[in-house]
């Protein structure tokens, strides 16, 4: 007798296709990963090209993360308000038409304006794409899982940026074509997240409604920084994100004076991001031992002992230890940032997104800034990096009086029972 067997269910008419959205989302972590994480391989040629000083050429990244960071401020409620796919969309296409008119400039202030442009458009898109990552989660632990998915893609991104800038001058072609290629990934994104479905908004009774209600929003943006959860992580974020700053921003430049290793200095940053997008391997195999609380106190540990060390033993341990530093970072940012918004429902995901975002983007605009001012007040770079290692110092305090106290649990468990 045959066996009857019942049909799948058919996909609901208008549901969205999650598989594609982590794939969309993750490809626009990639595409700008691919710039900012450039950064440092681009410098040095800036600051041969204009004749300027470390202070000075730190506003190619200052510029990026400034208006990355008010833009996410001010603007975070549009993935609220807008809805996800009109955040993305508009952030996507100011983030491509920065990027392509890099082919057509001459001068410093020129590029320097281009990156608060592209910043402004990352902002946009960038807190639309992790607000709809909360949508798409159906668990602390999934927003966790799915934050951590995307981070492979940024650091994908961040081997495939610095190693484009060397392949274009290898073969005498300026670093600005890095940003056109970029603008080229961007169109094909556009089209993509304007064709692909996404979720129904879900909006808290009493939310704004529309573009007309910024002020109500702005005003619930104002409140987000005032929370307690919200500032912690974000907090946190800083203090991380000033300490990775450090590497990809001035590693190449404090290795011009290395006397080791012929090839050090030239891959040193591919190294690290190598590194980092491999250490997601030892993350994960840690998250699945330890709680995740444990397993980033251990974490950074590792990245203050990589600091230390190049302090301690000079450039020549330095040259090792901070790329090194690179297999301990992966996991840090992608889980404190997915707690952070775990915290929260998912009517305000956007809002506090875009309240950690800001401080994602002052942070990795201070940070290199003040190491670029202590540098050449001393005159030594060496100077910024013991600065960053103070970082990496009240990173992990932090992060150990998470561990020890556990401030956020109760309201992390109340937002899965909510999601269940």
């Amino acid at each position: 007798m045959s066996e009857t067997r019942a049909a799948p269910p058919a996909p609901r008419p208008g549901a969205p296709n999650e598989g594609l959205l982590r794939w969309l989302t993750g490809m626009m972590f990639l595409m700008f990963a691919m710039t900012s994480d450039a950064v440092g391989a681009v410098i040095p040629r800036i600051i041969a090209e204009f004749h300027i000083s470390l202070t000075d050429a730190s506003q190619f990244q200052s510029a990026f993360m400034l208006a990355l960071g008010g833009a996410a401020l001010l603007f975070g409620f549009l993935a609220d308000s807008l809805g996800r796919r009109g955040s993305i969309t508009i952030g996507l296409l100011l983030y491509g038409a920065a990027s392509l008119l890099f082919a057509f400039g001459h001068d410093f202030a020129f590029f320097v304006g281009l990156m608060a442009l592209s910043g402004i458009g990352v902002a946009v898109f960038k807190i639309g794409a992790l607000a709809l990552v909360g949508d798409i989660s159906h668990s602390s632990e999934q927003h966790t899982t799915t934050m951590n998915l995307i981070e492979g893609f940024f650091g994908v991104g961040s081997i495939v940026g610095p190693f484009l800038v060397g392949m274009l001058l290898d073969r005498g072609f300026s670093w600005k074509w890095l940003y056109v290629v970029a603008s080229a990934i961007c169109a094909v994104l556009v089209l993509a997240s304007l064709v692909v479905r996404y979720p129904k908004l879900q909006r808290a009774e009493g939310s704004a409604q529309g573009p007309g209600e910024a002020l109500a929003m702005l005003g619930g943006t104002a409140r987000m920084l005032g929370n307690p959860y919200a500032l912690g992580f974000s907090l946190l974020i800083a203090l991380y994100v000033a300490t990775e700053c450090a590497i990809y921003v001035w590693m190449p430049t404090y290795l011009q004076g290395y006397q080791g290793v012929a090839w050090l200095p030239v891959y040193a940053l591919t190294i690290f991001f190598v590194l980092r997008a491999g250490g997601r391997f030892l993350g994960i195999w840690l998250l699945g031992r330890m709680q995740w609380a444990s397993v980033l106190v251990v974490l950074a540990g590792a990245i203050l002992a990589c600091f230390a060390a190049a302090l301690a033993g000079g450039k020549a341990v330095g040259a090792w230890t901070l790329p090194l530093s690179g297999l301990f970072m992966s996991m840090v940012y992608p889980t404190i940032n997915s707690k952070g918004i775990s915290c929260f429902a998912r009517s305000e995901h956007g809002t506090v997104a875009g309240v950690i975002l800001f401080f994602t983007a002052v942070a990795a605009a201070a940070g290199p800034w003040f190491m670029a001012r202590v540098s050449d007040a001393s005159g030594d770079i060496t100077s910024g990096f013991k600065l960053a290692t103070v970082f990496a110092a009240l990173l992990f305090a932090g992060l150990l009086y998470n561990w020890l106290r556990q401030p956020a649990a109760a309201r992390l468990a109340l937002a899965t029972n909510a999601h269940h």
